[in-house]
């Protein structure tokens, strides 16, 4: 992984950091500027850390790196801003997960060491703990 690529993922990475543009929208990931856009029409925003499961699917057979899993769940989740977040679901089985579970924001690894060394964490959502 290229350090610097990582570095500048870091806002949406660790923090969920989208856009909320002048006019209310909102947006994740952070994005590069269109052409015509000004720098000024898009402010860096925190999304909420909790949300709900909008959809879900089960990938059978673990994901790359991670062989002691039996599974990996993907979910579409539905942020209190707004915006719809692809993450994978961790602390779960797949029988404990439905539409509408309310879910909370975590740090995680979410790759092996790569060549340089580099560990690379990133968000996932697991069943909210307290409601």
């Amino acid at each position: 992984m290229n350090i610097a690529k990582h570095w500048r993922q870091n806002g949406a990475r660790y923090r969920l950091e989208g856009q909320r543009h002048r006019d209310g929208t909102l947006r994740f990931p952070a994005q590069s500027l269109q052409p015509g856009e000004a720098a000024a029409d898009w402010q860096p925003e925190q999304l909420a850390r909790q949300g709900e499961v909008f959809s879900f699917t089960v990938q059978r057979g673990g994901a790359a790196g991670f062989d002691d899993a039996p599974w990996t769940i993907i979910a579409l989740v539905q942020t209190a801003a707004g915006p719809l977040v692809t993450a994978q679901l961790t602390d779960c089985a797949p029988d404990e997960v439905a539409i509408g579970l309310p879910v909370e924001l975590v740090v995680r690894r979410i790759g092996t060491p790569v060549a340089d060394g580099l560990l690379v964490y990133g968000y996932k959502f697991r069943p909210r703990l307290l409601m």
